[in-house]
């Protein structure tokens, strides 16, 4: 089936249930970012594979709304399929809601799938719905529409030991229920997967390039309750929640469990599914709040920083070998973009305890660099040869942690143009990472930092500067970010976070540069605590594409510094021509 036929048929199955309009969102019971391959509704209705973003469909009308790292993308994947793009966040882009509004009759009915819609969703629906008179239910109307969507995994559920997690089960479930009677709750939900995995540390592999497992915990203040496939978990793993005193259920039991509580003050996210919140919301209380493990889950122990410093030296080697591969290679052997993630896949398997990517390689050659989550296929992707820019962004799942970077270079030549935009992305990306802040600082504060050499010349990037990673799980993790958008959640020591900012030019080029960095103390002054970013990733700039008047000399020092720093780390790892070409590459500017 064409998108044009599945949507079609959506449009019959609305007929029969008497509905004006149907909201796919990007979501699964857990409200995932990334999906299990039997979740990804929205990809598989629509065509469209970046990894935000919902579709509308009403009996005349469909439209998808996502953000500005997908708009070309989006656009490319949904030719043919009849439904519009919506660019959310551009000027003249109505809500979705409101679009609904003005496209069904008065009294009408709008439906969703309430296990892969979050409460917080479902509220926002609901109130601005009911103000029209239309109605909202839940109706999982693409049951009957995608019946080959494919069964949960089988693979195993194994334990992050205590040596690389740094603190146990039972520590983080104490700590967990002192916040539950500081906020006087007596039942605790965990839905999202990555919340699971850290609190019980435990990981698994339901979920592509994320180490995370299908589960939900419900806590009280004596029991705590896993409820999974129970056939998945390794008996080490049956052993570690023993010892921890967390009984397992099937998965399937969640729900037939949620209706035996009753009369208590439930401490769920917003951002669990409306399912959970329909299930207990007649006979119990909700403290609708963050869990209180994603932050805790977010500030690394010093044993989990340990882990990444490790492991991005070994991602540091294996860039560095793909460097010397690619720059020495294209033009002179047959390459795609395709066969390059292939190949810088290779580089990182061969170092100590690689699990798998971190997410699918973003490789974009020439004007494909400034598609910014862009995938290449199998199939059909760009030849490489030796006469424009490469992005090359990718990261390496290992057991002590998680990886991303990105890095745009020439391979061979570029416009004066690139240089100069490619300086302002890496002093942009410089000035981040020198900063020093005071404590109560969010990333929305720093955000301007890095687009500042860009907006001096009238020039921005549609996409956020940075986000959480993971220690051995996703590599975008919350609560806090450096972006845009007003976030809350203050930067706290601990915090991992992206360093990216970019400048992408369509039709002709993109430029990423990206480290990872993470939250320090740097001192107590009489204006109190200040922080400052520890730089976490270890791999060369390449100086053919630097415009070096463009740099301070404070950027100029700390750039050089750095690549210092690289050179200790990686250099006793590598030989031979790739040696050589790589202290070149590290040498002063």
């Amino acid at each position: 089936m064409t998108s044009k036929e599945k949507v079609a048929a959506l449009r019959e199955e609305m007929q029969k249930n008497n509905v004006d309009a149907f909201i796919v969102y990007s979501a699964d019971p857990h409200m995932s970012e990334y999906l299990p391959k039997e979740w990804q509704e929205r990809a598989w209705l629509s065509g469209f594979l970046g990894s935000a973003g919902f579709v509308v469909v009403t009996k005349d009308k469909a439209g998808l709304w996502t953000d500005g790292r997908y708009f070309t993308q989006a656009a490319i994947e949904l030719e043919g399929s009849g439904i519009d793009l919506f660019k959310d966040g551009v000027e003249g882009t109505p809500n979705y809601i409101d679009w609904i509004i003005s496209e069904i009759p008065a009294s009408g009915k709008v439906a969703v799938n309430a296990v892969a819609t979050s409460n917080a969703n479902w509220e926002l629906l609901s109130q601005k719905l009911s103000n029209k008179n239309i109605s909202l239910v839940d109706a999982p109307l693409l049951k009957e529409v995608w019946k080959e969507r494919g069964t949960p995994s089988k693979n195993p559920i194994y334990i992050q030991p205590v040596e690389r997690a740094g603190k146990s089960v039972t520590d983080k479930l104490s700590a967990i229920r002192q916040k539950m009677e500081e906020q006087e709750v007596t039942v605790h939900i965990i839905s999202s997967l990555d919340d699971v995995a850290w609190t019980l540390n435990l990981r698994g592999s339901d979920v592509e390039s994320n180490p995370v497992f299908l589960g939900y915990i419900i806590i009280t203040k004596n029991d705590a309750i896993l409820f999974t496939d129970l056939e998945k978990l390794e008996v080490v793993s049956r052993r570690q929640l023993d010892d921890s005193f967390v009984k397992m259920m099937p998965y399937e039991e969640f729900y037939n469990h949620l209706k035996m509580v009753k009369n208590e003050k439930v401490l769920v996210s917003p951002n669990s599914n409306q399912s959970i919140f329909e299930t207990l919301k007649a006979d119990n209380q909700f403290l609708k709040a963050p869990v209180p493990g994603n932050l805790m889950k977010a500030q690394k122990n010093e044993t989990e920083l340990e882990g990444f410093r490790k492991v991005m030296v070994r991602d540091g080697v294996a860039m560095v070998k793909f460097l010397y591969w690619l720059t020495h290679n294209a033009g002179k052997e047959a390459m795609t973009e395709y066969s390059i993630g292939e190949k810088l896949l290779g580089f990182r398997a061969a170092g100590e305890n690689f699990v798998g990517e971190s997410f699918g390689s973003i490789v974009g050659y020439k004007d494909n660099g400034a598609i910014m989550h862009y995938s290449a296929k199998s199939e059909g992707s760009k030849e490489v040869t030796n006469d424009a820019s490469i992005l090359v962004d990718s990261g390496g799942q290992y057991l002590e942690g998680t990886t991303d970077i990105t890095r745009t270079f020439a391979l061979g030549t570029v416009s004066e143009d690139f240089k100069r935009n490619s300086t302002l992305v890496l002093q942009g990306m410089i000035r981040l990472s020198m900063v020093k802040f005071p404590k109560g600082t969010k990333g929305v504060h720093l955000d301007a930092i890095a687009r500042l050499p860009l907006w001096m010349e009238g020039k921005d990037f549609n996409h956020g500067t940075g986000h959480g990673v993971g220690s051995f799980m996703n590599v975008h993790e919350g609560p806090h970010s450096i972006r845009k958008d007003l976030n809350p959640q203050d930067l706290l020591p601990g915090m991992v976070c992206s360093n990216e900012p970019g400048y992408y030019l369509e039709g002709d080029y993109g430029i990423r540069h990206e480290n990872l960095i993470a939250v320090k103390e740097s001192e107590k002054t009489g204006s109190g605590t200040f922080y400052e970013f520890e730089t976490l990733t270890f791999c060369p700039f390449f100086k053919d594409t630097i415009v070096k008047e463009i740099l301070s000399d404070k950027e100029i020092t700390w750039l050089n510094q750095y690549h210092q720093t690289c050179q200790q780390k990686l250099s006793p790892y590598l030989e031979g021509d790739v040696k050589e070409w790589f202290l070149q590459l590290v040498s002063p500017l």
